[in-house]
């Protein structure tokens, strides 16, 4: 891995030129050329590493994710690899130019110059944006360059670190863990210091009357995303951060960390880009998904995805499904038939004579109109369906006031229900007229898996966090591919290291378990 601080620098602005609105062009309205990190600013480094972050995941590989978890199929061209699990020789560009030569030597590059300036708020800010980021690389490659990444020149072939060292830490090897990481970055939010970003230069919270009240909600949210994530190896460090971390974070869907996309070419979502303009042949909704939102009634379905036209012939390589609920009306589901078009992940038989009108593909939630709808990255819902399941699953966790496994459910239903535009009273209707989604299992296992369910509904747009808890938890319950290839025919438990990186870091040679996509990760069920 080439650790490159001026091509990270430089892709960075220019990829956050390149995916923000034309109103939110005066993030980036400078005019010095960010060609050195002299020369690039604070603000300049903390806007474009959380647009980028935004992109990198719902970009490739939260598009590849999203197939894995079965909420989206691939039809054609690389999706259609992706889905039979043909991972090997991708994701180079995702692994050196929006990870390591993007968002993490930005976030690193940040913390740098906030130190030498005196100003913890982006420093704070910086190293919640580098544990974000170095989660998504570890939690999908396992064990990763860490510790001595990010140095550039200085080393060139960095050690891999195992990926319990880099949540955990290892004082003995000089690692210092995500975990930590995130609080130092909530204790620099509470230093005073010169300046703070605002409006200017953060597009996520920028606009509320306090943004550093905002960040440090998202930082002890992180320290819920970590210790889920560990809960099954760690269940006891996972319920001290837990009990810790609760209480600060998100408590409203107005908290979310959203990353923010605009309507306007050049600006917009990857995935508005990719399944509507740039490649609308390769990808649909997948049959596994279309098949549980509809057994269950799910009125999210067409806020999710298309309704399709009632087919004329019969296609063999789709599903067909007339379901209730209609479209919204004033957030209400009407009494009105529609009829949703998936398919089957791994099905090789092409779908030519499908328009792509017939096709259920995201719909505007995912995607807005134009390609506004921001990259929902971590969510008051995900905050409540952490807290059902740790309920479940962790002994001596400490739950809000009055509330339990069931109340928790619900209300994270509630959280993702109501943040795609139903109505309080619509997911009241609900609740009554399903009482078998409504209602937990008695059964702790099975009630698991219901709330693991609806979390991985609830991440319909986020791919990377629906294939992270399936391979935490084994659920939903997948069935495989179709004609799955891959290594070994199986469902990936990991991506295999990209080709760039097997040659360029020599201690990559050294990682069998990394390259091949049949051994967990550390934390894997």
């Amino acid at each position: 891995m080439n650790n490159k601080k001026l091509i990270g620098i430089t892709l960075a602005a220019a990829v956050a030129l390149s995916t923000m609105s034309c109103n939110r062009d005066k993030f980036l309205d400078i005019n010095t050329t960010p060609n050195s990190p002299t020369a690039v600013t604070m603000p300049v480094l903390l806007t474009s590493t959380i647009i980028n972050t935004g992109f990198m995941a719902t970009n490739d590989l939260g598009r590849a994710s999203a197939l894995l978890a079965q909420q989206y199929a691939g039809i054609g061209n690389q999706p259609a690899a992706y889905d039979v699990y043909i991972l090997r020789g991708s994701f180079d560009n995702q692994w050196n130019f929006e990870l390591y030569g993007g968002t993490l030597i930005n976030s690193q590059t940040l913390i740098d110059l906030a130190a030498t300036k005196g100003n913890p708020a982006y420093s704070g800010i910086a190293k919640l944006m580098k544990a974000y980021n170095f989660s998504v690389v570890t939690d999908l490659y396992g064990d990763i360059p860490y510790s001595q990444a990010l140095q550039g020149n200085a080393n060139l072939h960095p050690r891999y670190d195992k990926q319990e060292d880099i949540y955990k830490g290892n004082s003995g090897l000089g690692i210092t863990g995500l975990i930590d990481l995130v609080k130092d970055g909530l204790a620099d939010l509470d230093k005073a210091g010169p300046v703070k970003p605002g409006v200017s230069d953060d597009p996520v919270y920028g606009k509320t009357a306090d943004n550093i009240a905002q960040w440090k909600k998202m930082g002890n949210m992180l320290l819920l995303k970590f210790a889920n994530t560990i809960s099954v190896k760690e269940p006891a460090l996972a319920t001290s951060i837990i009990n810790t971390a609760s209480a600060k974070a998100f408590t409203a869907n107005t908290d979310d960390f959203e990353v923010p996309f605009g309507s306007s070419v050049g600006n917009q979502s990857p995935l508005y880009l990719y399944n509507f303009v740039t490649r609308p042949d390769d990808q649909m909704m997948s049959q596994t998904i279309l098949n549980k939102m509809n057994a269950l009634n799910d009125p999210r379905l067409p806020i999710y995805f298309t309704p399709t036209p009632t087919p004329t012939a019969t296609v063999n390589t789709t599903g067909t499904v007339t379901t209730i609920p209609g479209p919204l009306v004033s957030g209400v589901p009407t009494p009105a038939l529609l009829t949703f078009t998936g398919y089957v992940n791994g099905n090789n038989v092409p779908v030519p004579s499908r328009p792509l009108g017939y096709r259920s593909r995201y719909n505007t939630y995912i995607t807005g109109v134009s390609g506004e709808a921001p990259a929902r990255l971590l969510t008051n819902a995900q905050r409540l369906f952490i807290l059902a399941e740790s309920a479940l699953t962790l002994p001596g966790v400490t739950l809000p006031a009055g509330s339990t496994a069931q109340s928790l459910y619900q209300s994270a239903i509630r959280a993702s229900m109501t943040k795609a535009g139903l109505t309080s009273s619509a997911v009241d209707a609900y609740f009554l007229a399903n009482p078998g989604v409504a209602t937990l299992s008695t059964n702790t296992e099975t009630a698991k898996e219901q709330i693991i369910t609806q979390k991985w509904i609830s991440w319909v747009g986020t791919g990377i966090e629906a294939y992270n808890d399936y391979r935490r938890t084994g659920y939903p319950a997948l069935a495989p591919a179709l004609n799955a290839s891959g290594d070994d025919a199986t469902l990936p438990k990991r991506f295999p290291y990209p080709l760039s990186e097997l040659t360029a870091n020599a201690g990559a040679e050294n990682q069998d378990a990394g390259i091949r996509t049949s051994v967990k990760v550390w934390w894997g069920k």
